[in-house]
């Protein structure tokens, strides 16, 4: 159980902006698109897409 805290916290503690590079590579490898990442963001999380934009370049974490 405590390894997995441990990862958790580490997550919360990643910047968005710094993941976000890594999950628009891994979808392009697989043939899709930016804004295809970028609607199912917005759709899972509710925000828009000028707030994600706002969120990778001012370092947010996921816990924020």
């Amino acid at each position: 159980m405590s390894q997995s805290l441990s990862h958790d916290e580490r997550m919360e503690n990643m910047c968005f902006g710094t993941v976000y590079p890594l999950y628009l590579s891994k979808i392009q490898k697989k043939g899709r698109t930016e804004d295809e990442l970028m609607e199912v963001i917005c759709w899972l999380t509710g925000y828009s897409q000028s707030e994600i934009e706002q969120f990778i370049t001012s370092k947010v974490t996921f816990k924020a």
